[in-house]
């Protein structure tokens, strides 16, 4: 495909999709709010529930792609010199790998305090 047909492409597309993005959060959240009435529930009098150990996840899922990329790094220019095509998927691998091992570590730790705090909460 040639440049000049992407460029128009891209200036069709961009817009179709933004306005499709507003035009679903508007309907989803015009259906949520009608099933909540449905429901004898007021819309206006709820809040959403906090999550408490968002900024754990979001901290651990961090830390783990920053050591992903850094061991990456390290093994880049260390031990595959000369080989830049495999570069980008042990970037790639490693940055999942430890994000992974990140929000898995997330969730041990909130599973263990909702434990502590709540024994019955997980049985059935």
């Amino acid at each position: 495909m040639e440049t000049e047909n992407l460029g128009i492409l891209a200036g069709m597309l961009i817009p179709t999709a933004f306005f499709a993005m507003v035009f679903g959060i508007v309907y989803l959240g015009t259906r949520q709010r009608l099933a909540m009435i449905e429901r004898g529930m007021d819309p206006r009098s709820h809040k959403p529930h906090p999550a408490p150990y968002r900024n754990l996840t979001w901290g651990l899922l961090l830390i783990g792609a920053g050591l992903g990329m850094f061991l990456a790094y390290l093994l880049s220019h260390t031990g595959l010199k000369g080989d830049d095509d495999n570069a980008f998927f042990l970037y790639v691998a490693l940055v999942a790998i430890f994000g992974g091992l990140g929000l898995f570590t997330s969730y041990r730790i909130e599973k263990k305090e909702v434990l502590d705090k709540n024994p019955q909460y997980f049985e059935q």
